[in-house]
């Protein structure tokens, strides 16, 4: 008789653990188009996650336009007092890399403000190993405090749509804080590795971790393999209506001639649509495998070169309001800060941030 009672007992509680009864809540699910979208250079991009216009996927080569499509540097606001945040999205390609986690590369990444102002890492939402469509709990277990989000996009992937689910009953609206502050962003042009790579997560890419640094949008403007100088994406550059500062970062991209040929042109573009923004010229990096191959030492010490050059050019025609970060410590010099000689791990990324916050203080000074 004992046996059997608890036979139903037990039968009883499987049953109410399958409905999610005892141990889930019931999540609604809601289309953050709904929601502010942070991080792009323009609103009028082909598809909602997307950074390029119209017109500049037309015009650009077929690479870029292509690297477009990826979601780098984008991110969602919102605000819930949900105990449990979820997320489901579809992204565009499903790819997989050898070199960046799948987190980093199609993942998403929640943080949260806190009282204090500063944004804290919540937790990431790891994507399906082999299919596009991913249903994932980010968080769960909290107190059902209202609170402000930000929801990171995917870095090397695009984001085809995207669902945030909270618990039934709960609040889930737009954000109620401009922060971070999306009034005059800070564009940055450059590489793979300003797009993200190879960051284990959104949130860590080092354009993301200034924008929380210094409170502010940051867009990223990262086209892997294929930052040379394309006229077009200045062109982009220049249509935002009121950037803070402009940083150039592409010479890992390109070659010394690109620069010498090209660089003034870019320049010029984004000068001329706003005389008083100021500009941060990028040297490359010393890449870790830089201590061994020789050849591409070589390389590098040529294209910092010409990006001196040029700068130094437009310093003696009088330009003003021009900076310059060289490579000196841009990532350390200890061979820690990458995964393949050449991309970042989170340390790097964390270590270019660094680099980089003196000269943007000093150009933010010289914002109008």
């Amino acid at each position: 008789m004992k046996s059997k009672f608890f036979s139903i007992l037990a039968a009883g509680m499987l049953a109410l653990f399958c409905s999610g009864q005892i141990f889930a809540q019931d999540m609604v699910y809601s289309n953050a188009d709904a929601f502010p979208v942070f991080g792009k250079s323009v609103p009028n991009t082909t598809a909602r996650y997307e950074r390029l216009t119209p017109e500049t996927a037309a015009a650009t080569r077929p690479a870029v336009a292509s690297l477009g499509t990826n979601s780098a540097g984008l991110y969602v606001r919102f605000r819930t007092d949900s105990r449990q945040i979820n997320a489901r999205w579809t992204s565009l390609y499903g790819n997989h890399m050898n070199h960046q986690t799948l987190t980093g590369t199609r993942g998403l990444d929640l943080y949260a403000l806190l009282e204090d102002g500063t944004w804290r890492f919540v937790n990431s939402a790891r994507p399906a190993l082999n299919n596009r469509e991913t249903d994932a709990k980010i968080i769960s277990g909290m107190d059902g405090e209202m609170r402000e989000y930000m929801l990171y996009l995917s870095l090397y992937d695009g984001v085809e749509k995207l669902e945030i689910g909270v618990e039934d009953g709960s609040v889930l609206e737009g954000p109620s804080i401009d922060s971070p502050c999306s009034g005059r962003p800070i564009v940055m042009y450059g590489t793979s590795i300003l797009q993200g790579g190879c960051a284990n997560r959104p949130g860590m890419a080092f354009t993301s971790i200034l924008s929380r640094r210094f409170d502010r949008e940051v867009v990223n403007l990262g086209f892997s393999g294929n930052a040379l100088l394309d006229l077009e994406i200045a062109e982009q550059m220049a249509q935002i209506p009121d950037p803070a500062v402009y940083v150039l970062d592409y010479v890992p991209n390109a070659s010394a001639r690109m620069i010498d040929e090209k660089g003034e042109h870019f320049f010029s573009i984004l000068r001329e649509a706003h005389p008083e923004v100021p500009v941060i010229f990028v040297e490359d990096p010393d890449f870790t495998h830089l201590y061994f191959d020789e050849q591409i030492r070589e390389e590098v010490r040529k294209k910092n070169l010409s990006q001196k050059a040029l700068f130094e050019r437009l310093k003696k025609a009088g330009v003003k309001k021009i900076f310059y970060v060289d490579n000196s410590n841009l990532i350390g010099q200890d061979g820690e800060a990458c995964v393949d000689g050449i991309h970042f791990t989170d340390m790097g990324m964390v270590r270019m941030a660094d680099a980089m916050m003196p000269a943007l203080k000093k150009a933010l000074k010289h914002c109008k």
